[in-house]
């Protein structure tokens, strides 16, 4: 038996890389019946059927250490979520529910300003860094900040999101030093981008060091956390907890509430706060209507 890691998945195939080499493997049918199928970035065992050809078959599934429903990935340690400065203009919105959700997963974030020669304006990147996140900026195209961002790759399997024409691709391609992902074109009318990736690929970048595109993890939904916890995966709120006057406190419309003051107190970013009420308000909805 060999163990090795999922690197792709196409159509009923594994790609699994076992030290230098990479095998074809397909999986018995006992992953079908415990639903419990392999996924990219899963520690597995093998059968090898066929050395020469390296094509094998997976025997076991490894314990993972976390699991993303949308897109399927294992064993994720930190997750690069990269925004445009300026073109397409930044999402801050869907930036504070990937964190949510992150938290959530109890998956290490990096935030990863990208293009900030098109605009100087640093607010975001401090007030992000204020609450405890890891920002960086970079330029990929010039290489500005990439040698950083590599730095706190070593020893994880990281996957990037963004939305397209933000410079996602050209920094993985840039971190790779080669071509392997092609960036979306932005569209003028709504300055959003143009999704190019359909499926996640980890790429090696030397011992136990992945990295991965992630295709729709930009549009998920933070479905799996009650509205009632939310304001437990916003790492600033933790703190002023306590000093709410009732129990369960939703933050939202009662008095006497400690993250309410600590907003008027400039302790918590109001524009955070803001999506956190849109985002429960969001998730109230959705489960009070889900029968």
């Amino acid at each position: 038996m060999l163990e090795g890691r999922i690197i792709e998945i196409i159509a009923n195939l594994f790609y699994v890389q076992v030290k230098e080499e990479v095998y074809t493997c397909t999986s018995r049918g006992k992953f079908k019946q415990k639903e419990e199928m392999p996924v990219v970035g899963d520690n597995v065992e093998l059968e090898v059927m066929d050395s020469a050809k390296k094509i094998g078959s997976i025997t076991k599934l490894k314990p993972r250490s976390n699991y993303i429903k949308r897109p399927k990935m294992a064993n994720v340690a930190q997750m690069v979520l990269v925004l445009s400065q300026d073109f397409p203009k930044p999402d801050f919105l869907l930036l504070d529910k990937q964190l949510a959700y992150l938290e959530y997963l109890r998956i290490a974030p990096v935030i990863c300003f990208n293009k900030t020669d098109l605009k100087s304006n640093t607010e975001e990147v401090q007030e992000y860094r204020n609450i405890g996140y890891p920002v960086i900026t970079t330029i990929a195209k010039t290489g500005e900040g990439v040698e950083h961002l590599l730095s706190l790759l070593t020893g994880k399997i990281s996957a990037f999101s963004g939305n397209s024409g933000v410079g996602k691709s050209t920094l993985m391609n840039a971190i790779l030093k080669k071509q392997v992902a092609v960036e979306g074109d932005i569209s003028k009318k709504n300055q959003k981008g143009k999704n190019t990736t359909t499926s996640v690929k980890l790429y090696s970048l030397g011992k136990d060091t992945y990295i991965a595109d992630t295709p729709g993890f930009s549009t998920f939904s933070i479905e799996e956390i009650p509205y009632r916890e939310l304001c437990l995966y916003f790492k600033e709120f933790v703190e002023y907890l306590p000093e709410c006057e009732f129990a369960g406190c939703s933050h939202i419309k009662e008095q006497n509430c400690g993250i309410k003051h600590a907003v008027e107190q400039g302790k918590i970013w109001k524009r955070r706060y803001e999506n956190y009420q849109k985002l429960y308000e969001e998730q109230k909805e959705r489960e009070e209507h889900k029968w």
